[in-house]
C-alpha cells in the first residue's frame, strides 16, 4: 500500500511518497539554477543513510560525527587531516563495514548547483556545514594537497592535506 504523508507550514510543503522525499528547498537559492540533485533523485532508507538513484551510491546522510536524530543531524561534524579522512575508510555504520571517503567525482556529484551555503539538498543531508569536505583524490601537481569540495559554494578545489576538514563517508553501487 502506497501511502502519501503531507507535511505543510506557512512556507514550505514536503510530501514523503515510498521513502522518497518528492520536495527540494534550500536556505539560499539561486532560482536561475535549476536543481542538480533533486529529492527525487534519491531512495531514503530507515538507517541513515540515502542511496543517490543517478550514480547508485549509498551515503551517510550525516557527516562523520553528527547523529540523525528526527530528520535532523545533531552534533558537530568532525575535522580531519586528509591521513585521518583516510582512516574512516572501512567503518562500521549502518550493517555496512566497506564505507569509503568518496574520490572527487563522487563528491561532486551531490553538489546541489541550485542551493549555496550550504550546496547541497538539505532535505536529503540535513545540516551539512557549509564548508570543506574530503575525498580520496590526491592532488597530482603537488604531493601536499588533495580534493575536496567546498559546500559553501560547491567548488571543487584542491586543499593542503594537512588542514582539517569534515567526512562523508560513501558505499559503492552493489
Amino acid at each position: 500500500m502506497n501511502t502519501t504523508l503531507k507535511f505543510t507550514t506557512g512556507l514550505v510543503s514536503l510530501c514523503f511518497l515510498n521513502n522518497v522525499i518528492a520536495s527540494d528547498s534550500c536556505t539560499n537559492e539561486n532560482t536561475a539554477i535549476p536543481y542538480s540533485t533533486p529529492s527525487s533523485d534519491f531512495t531514503l532508507h530507515d538507517n541513515g543513510t540515502v542511496t543517490h538513484n543517478t550514480t547508485g551510491l549509498m551515503w551517510m546522510r550525516c557527516s562523520i560525527g553528527q547523529t540523525l536524530e528526527d530528520e535532523s543531524c545533531t552534533g558537530d561534524a568532525s575535522g580531519f587531516t586528509w591521513q585521518q579522512a583516510l582512516t574512516q575508510n572501512d567503518t562500521a555504520y549502518a550493517g555496512y563495514s566497506d564505507w569509503q571517503l568518496p574520490n572527487k567525482n563522487e563528491l561532486a556529484s551531490i553538489v546541489e548547483q541550485h542551493c549555496y551555503e550550504p550546496s547541497i539538498n538539505e532535505v536529503i543531508f540535513p545540516d551539512t556545514p557549509a564548508n570543506h569536505f574530503w575525498s580520496s583524490s590526491p592532488y597530482a601537481y603537488t604531493g601536499s594537497g588533495a580534493w575536496g569540495t567546498d559546500f559553501y559554494y560547491g567548488s571543487v578545489f584542491y586543499y593542503v592535506k594537512f588542514n582539517y576538514y569534515h567526512v562523508r563517508l560513501v558505499r559503492a553501487r552493489q
